[in-house]
């Protein structure tokens, strides 16, 4: 059990200016004092990022190494709190997340997500959410945040920074080796962006073919070049 906890979120950002104005905002409005503070660990962007986050009250830290997996370690590194609450810059989480997050440390459960919806729907985006609420082998993508505490961090020498994606579904399975990983039975909202540029069906090949190779345990930098090749690049960076 955690004495005294309380929650550092962190954001690895690349240019995110636009989600960045809405997100600081909504975790301050939507969250209590169990939020100690929100560090964006940014990859360098050459845009306001920068900028907006700091003038929002969050703590801006530049990665020496770009690249997610890199960025979020080195903001652990930096952290405060007990416990860690990974976000990507385009997810919004749900009202009183730092008091699910709370409560689930303090019986035990150490390590979780959230299931989710879009913020644009169809039927098939619908039916990507519906997915989210069973805990299985594709459960932990980082669309659907993460939360650990410090201390099983840092046992599992955080993430991997050799997987520039992926980083989320391999600690997820290292997470699982020693310990239970928990859904909460709640939904965050994430962006639809990367399906505006992309139609459904190819998003949808391009994450099972990056997974089969990740099961495969191929190189890293092969997942990704396949990832890129078969989705937008520019979307494909940030997802």
């Amino acid at each position: 059990m955690i004495e005294k906890p309380s929650i550092s979120i962190i954001i690895p950002t690349l240019n995110e200016e636009e989600n960045l104005k809405t997100l600081i905002s909504h975790i301050q409005q939507f969250s209590s004092d169990h939020v100690e503070e929100i560090i964006v660990s940014d990859g360098g962007s050459t845009d306001q990022s920068i900028q907006v986050a700091k003038s929002l009250g969050a703590t801006v830290i530049i990665s020496p190494k770009k690249g997610r997996a890199a960025q979020m370690n080195y903001a652990a590194s930096h952290a405060k709190s007990s416990i860690f609450y990974f976000i990507h810059a385009d997810v919004k989480p749900v009202k009183g997340f730092d008091l699910d997050i709370i409560k689930n440390c303090k019986m035990g459960k150490v390590a979780g997500c959230y299931r989710y919806r879009f913020d644009k729907s169809n039927s098939y985006l619908k039916l990507n959410s519906w997915f989210t609420r069973f805990n299985g082998i594709f459960t932990g993508g980082g669309d659907q945040t993460l939360y650990i505490t410090r201390r099983f961090f840092e046992e599992l020498d955080g993430f991997d920074e050799k997987y520039s994606i992926m980083e989320d579904f391999d600690l997820v399975r290292r997470i699982r080796k020693t310990s239970q990983f928990h859904i909460i039975p709640r939904e965050i909202t994430v962006s639809s962006r990367k399906y505006e540029s992309n139609s459904w069906l190819r998003v949808q090949v391009a994450n099972l073919a990056a997974f089969i190779l990740f099961l495969m345990k191929s190189n890293p930098n092969s997942i990704k070049s396949l990832y890129c090749n078969l989705i937008n690049k520019k979307k494909a960076v940030s997802k």
